[in-house]
């Protein structure tokens, strides 16, 4: 059955809501422990969680002048400014204040916003071990995203492998025998983002 856009703007904004109890929850020690995003801590990806909220278009397009066009290097330079001026309190608020906000990233609509907030949640609870589970709704909305374009856009490199969730119904592409990835369905679609998941203890 096919989620409606005010059904995933709900999850959107429940999405949002949590994490900023878990950010409101976190030691000093957690605010500055790194993440699944290579070289930011749980302060810069926080920062970057927000920013599309807090950063009007005209602002946003300035700073990517002075990126030189590059978007990861802005996106990099605002984060580690953001995490260093706001305090973890208003880090957290920004997501639980702008829960309902309309933000999107430039392509990929509704599903491609609460992506963007379910990957970075799960870029920081991941290492951090605190077990966090995604509703299966919110993993469905996005497994449903998974295509060869978005792996590229991502750069998973799954070329001759089939991820098969072990947790819910669904599998993705052509691998057999070693090739078969066989995990629970929110390290599935971290794979598929392009993270790479922490080894077992």
């Amino acid at each position: 059955m096919e989620t409606t856009a005010a059904e995933t703007r709900a999850e959107i904004a429940a999405e949002r809501r949590e994490l900023a109890d878990v950010l409101d929850g976190l030691t000093d020690e957690q605010w500055d422990a790194p993440t699944l995003c290579g070289g930011w801590r749980v302060r810069e990806v926080a920062g970057h969680m927000s920013m599309g909220f807090r950063y009007p278009f005209g602002r946003t397009a300035l700073e990517l002048v002075r990126a030189g066009g590059n978007l990861h290097r802005m996106t990099d330079r605002l984060a580690r400014r953001d995490a260093a001026a706001l305090t973890p309190r208003e880090l957290a608020a920004a997501l639980r204040d702008h829960a309902h906000h309309p933000w999107k990233p430039p392509v990929g609509g509704l599903a491609a916003a609460l992506g963007h907030d379910v990957i970075h949640g799960l870029d920081i609870t991941v290492p951090l071990g605190l077990g966090r589970q995604v509703p299966e709704e919110r993993l469905r909305i996005l497994l449903g995203t998974v295509t060869p374009r978005t792996l590229r856009f991502f750069g998973a490199d799954l070329d001759g492998v089939t991820l098969r969730a072990t947790d819910l119904d669904w599998s993705y592409g052509t691998g057999t025998g070693a090739r078969v990835v066989s995990r629970p369905a929110q390290e599935l679609l971290l794979l598929a983002y392009g993270r790479t998941l922490p080894r077992p203890e």
